[in-house]
């Protein structure tokens, strides 16, 4: 008999062809399918196991960390059933069904008040404040404390396990690769393995239009509908040399494709992964690839975890 974790990886790779028409054509891995209902529960389960073997994490020992919600998520299904204590510390900007879903998942959410961001747009420093609070609680309670922006097993997670399965779903037919960056996990891990497959593939990040920092452009609007990604900095774990290129996307085009995708292909997913589909069709169009080129990117999350 398995348990929720054999549901983390493995995901199908859907064909958009309904939404997007060509040229070329762009596939999608399933993301929100996880019992977690994102990517992030990939990375979550590869921490917490990595943290396990290395003794780093007891028996019963609490876990602590910030999250937008998919890492919380990810890491309060991982954490109930290997039997450890979870707190989520969160910005109060970030939705309310994120915290809602946290606290079903029998985690601890302890919200942290906004510096400068609005409900729904969440800054960099509200991330910040949110960070300083888990920090906070993990020593208090001598609980591990995640910090999933630094740590390693997060982009192995994707490195080991998404970048081989687009892979080989896609029989090595992939040219291109795009990924919204947050902690960059996810980019870094599948780009690593993509370019050793082929070095000519070409991976784009995924940035939200006015906080292209990856693209070497100052912050000219750090409150946008891209929860989870463009906190005004390269992430600790960033490799630059990844990245072919950055693909800018605005609110208006993410709120565009998330329609498209829900009603074209039956899709309800969130703005980051409507972002990626939309990044996708622009490098398609950008006549950096062939013709035909087949781009892949993820479907980060369900649109469920958004609004009020």
């Amino acid at each position: 008999m398995h348990t929720a974790l054999a549901l983390i990886g493995n995901t199908p790779l859907v064909a958009l062809d309904r939404a997007y028409r060509g040229p070329g054509r762009i596939v999608a891995k399933a993301e929100f399918l996880q019992p977690g209902g994102s990517v992030k529960d990939r990375a979550a389960l590869a921490i917490v196991e990595g943290a396990q073997a290395e003794g780093r994490l007891g028996p019963g020992q609490p876990v602590v960390e910030m999250t937008s919600g998919n890492m919380g998520a990810g890491l309060a299904v991982v954490c109930a059933v290997l039997g450890h204590p979870f707190v989520a510390t969160m910005s109060a900007g970030n939705s309310p069904r994120r915290a809602q879903m946290l606290r079903g998942l029998g985690a601890e959410v302890v919200l942290a008040p906004q510096v400068d961001g609005v409900p729904g747009q969440v800054t960099g420093a509200d991330v910040e404040a949110a960070a300083r609070l888990a920090v906070e609680i993990a020593r208090s309670r001598g609980a591990f404390y995640v910090d999933q922006f630094r740590n390693p097993h997060g982009v192995r997670a994707h490195e080991e396990g998404t970048g081989p399965e687009i892979w080989s779903q896609t029989g090595g037919a992939a040219s291109g690769f795009v990924a919204a960056v947050g902690t960059g996990a996810t980019f870094v891990g599948v780009a690593q393995y993509l370019k050793r497959q082929r070095p000519s593939l070409v991976c784009a990040a995924v940035e939200p239009e006015g906080a292209e920092v990856l693209a070497g452009k100052p912050v000219t609007k750090p409150r946008h509908l891209l929860q989870g990604t463009g906190y005004g900095t390269a992430p600790p774990q960033w490799a630059p040399e990844l990245m072919d290129l950055s693909i800018a996307i605005g609110d208006a085009e993410a709120q565009e494709w998330r329609t498209r995708l829900g009603r074209l292909e039956g899709l309800y997913v969130g703005y980051s992964a409507a972002a990626n589909v939309a990044a996708a069709a622009q490098l398609l169009a950008s006549g950096r690839l062939p013709k035909n080129a087949l781009v892949a990117t993820v479907l980060c999350d369900t649109g469920l975890k958004y609004g009020e």
